[in-house]
């Protein structure tokens, strides 16, 4: 008998042996008895088309584990799908105003930047923001800006400017191309853009220039074909919109859809000379998430140049990875309306998180907006 229970107690010290030896991204992540853990995935809650799928592949592969991504199309989605109790995300990206509420709300992790050496490789310019000023939670991925994009050449055609947010604003340009434009279906985003165009910082919360930049959406609004988060790009690249107000990554996409099915026009896109909006988007740990080392190790191989490098030249974001930049098609890195230079930067802005009282006045703006 005793003999058994010896032979019985080795078995088990051998059997819990192999699992700790094979639970975890190249054996660094403890064991656990959650069913989660023992997966070995990564929960990922990301924008949509946020990162290529080759950089996937290859840290799946790099870690024998699995990413699962839910995505969403703007800072407002997921915040509101957190507030009605998504969980279970290991990583989140989101925006600047949006990393101060989640800031806010106590539901981040830390950093422990000892596991993230290539972290060094950020630009310093991207770091210090004011929603995490020590960058306590925060890792830099990507950031796009809010701008014009344009049929070029149809809008040459008419002879209208695309430097200025009036082409989406003022009737005189508008009933040109009644039914051809298209805005963000985001609060923040075109109130930012009629802001800078009256001549304000985009994160003016002065109720009488609030009214201002209603007034001049409200009449605007009846010459735009709609309020359009996601299928803009599309639209322009097939020729059904002259211009749309949206990101620099879409437009990137836009033009290159436009030009490798052989349209009969360009698609271009510009920064208003009024100034715009800049995303930047970062990588953070949700306290909800169970595989934090296995978080940890995917933004360190994310911080890598090459790596990095990928998501920009897929899909046109701009990167604030230094090292990166050697591995990015130089017709990106040159193109200022996706890599801004020192006189662009002066005239672009990060939105900042609005409090309560802030929130519902703006909400109210906006169904008046709608409904007008």
């Amino acid at each position: 008998m005793q003999s058994y229970w010896f032979n019985l107690y080795i078995r088990m010290i051998l059997l819990i042996s192999l699992i700790l030896s094979v639970t975890g991204c190249n054996n660094q992540q403890a064991f656990s008895s959650s069913a989660s853990e023992s997966k070995n995935t990564l929960y990922l809650f990301n924008w949509n088309n946020y990162i290529a799928p080759e950089t996937i592949k290859r840290f799946e592969e790099y870690c024998q584990c699995h990413i699962s991504q839910d995505y969403y199309s703007d800072n407002e989605e997921m915040l509101a799908k957190m507030a009605a109790g998504a969980t279970g995300y290991d990583l989140i990206v989101p925006t600047g105003n949006a990393m101060d509420t989640l800031i806010r709300q106590n539901v981040l992790k830390p950093l422990d930047k000892t596991l993230l050496p290539n972290f060094k490789n950020i630009d310093p310019l991207y770091l210090n923001t004011a929603f995490d000023p020590a960058n306590q939670y925060s890792v830099p991925y990507a950031y796009t800006l809010t701008l014009l994009g344009f049929n070029h050449t149809k809008m040459q055609e008419l002879g209208l400017p695309t430097d200025t947010w009036a082409i989406i604003f003022e009737p005189e340009y508008l009933k040109k191309i009644k039914g051809r434009v298209t805005v963000l279906d985001s609060q923040r985003e075109l109130m930012a853009a009629a802001l800078k165009y009256l001549g304000y910082s985009a994160n003016d919360t002065n109720a009488q220039h609030w009214n201002q930049a209603k007034n001049l959406i409200v009449r605007a609004k009846p010459y735009w074909a709609a309020f359009n988060n996601t299928s803009y790009i599309r639209e322009l690249a097939v020729g059904n919109l002259w211009v749309a107000h949206g990101y620099s990554n879409d437009m990137f996409q836009a033009e290159n859809d436009a030009r490798n099915t052989k349209r009969d026009f360009q698609i271009s896109f510009s920064i208003p000379k009024e100034g715009a909006v800049l995303s930047l988007d970062s990588m953070v740990l949700h306290q909800s998430g169970l595989h934090t080392n296995l978080a940890l190790q995917f933004i360190n191989f994310m911080l890598e140049g090459k790596n990095s490098a990928e998501l920009t030249n897929l899909i046109g974001s701009g990167n604030p990875n230094m090292e990166a930049m050697q591995y990015i098609q130089p017709k990106l890195t040159h193109n200022k309306a996706l890599f801004p230079d020192q006189a662009s930067l002066t005239q672009l802005e990060m939105l900042e998180d609005l409090d309560h009282k802030q929130r519902r006045l703006l909400s109210r703006l906006w169904t008046e907006i709608k409904l007008r």
